[in-house]
């Protein structure tokens, strides 16, 4: 199902893109009373389009990997950064493994997520950060890095704040700004 969940997160990604580059007013709607579409593939390279600099998949704990096999985030994450042309890393990390989220009340969930997440230091993945850092030094000196924080379903957002701030931690601590924003296939 990833393809097709990917294609629809793509559809996502346009919208956000466009209420970015618009700041909101004006921004064409996906079904607009002419009967147009907005067309993401037209859109996809326009220059004047707000793009995102990086994706971040909500990690999974290795033992939700182990049941399942793959990380629902990540293969969503991997293709909107090929049809983007947008990078994708996995800097952040799953400290601690939570139960299904879906099982626990919102104060649960809230609760439970707290220091679930923190910055990936591995060495490897700092270099190829610091390399695509680099790459758009220019782009960089008159705004922050955008970066999209990209899961399956958002439910109380308690998951996104919790990357979100794992990631403005890790960035800091690389000497830059950073500008988070969330995609997700489904809201619950």
């Amino acid at each position: 199902m990833a393809p097709i969940l990917g294609l629809m997160l793509d559809k996502a990604y346009t919208i956000l893109q466009q209420e970015q580059s618009e700041g909101g007013r004006n921004a064409p709607q996906v079904g607009t009373s002419s009967g147009k579409l907005f067309s993401a593939s037209k859109s996809r390279f326009h220059p004047a389009l707000w793009q995102a600099d990086l994706l971040v998949p909500v990690p999974v704990s290795s033992a939700r990997l182990a049941e399942r096999g793959f990380n629902q985030a990540e293969q969503l994450a991997d293709i909107l950064s090929l049809r983007r042309g947008i990078p994708q890393l996995p800097l952040l990390i799953r400290t601690r493994h939570t139960g299904k989220q879906s099982f626990k009340s919102r104060s649960e969930r809230l609760a439970d997520m707290k220091q679930v997440f923190a910055g990936n230091t591995e060495q490897k993945l700092l270099q190829r950060l610091g390399g695509h850092l680099e790459s758009i030094a220019v782009r960089l000196q008159n705004r922050p890095l955008q970066i999209i924080i990209i899961d399956d379903i958002y439910t109380t957002g308690s998951t996104m704040r919790a990357c979100a701030e794992a990631l403005h931690r890790l960035i800091g601590d690389l000497g830059y700004a950073a500008e988070i924003y969330s995609l997700t296939w489904a809201r619950s």
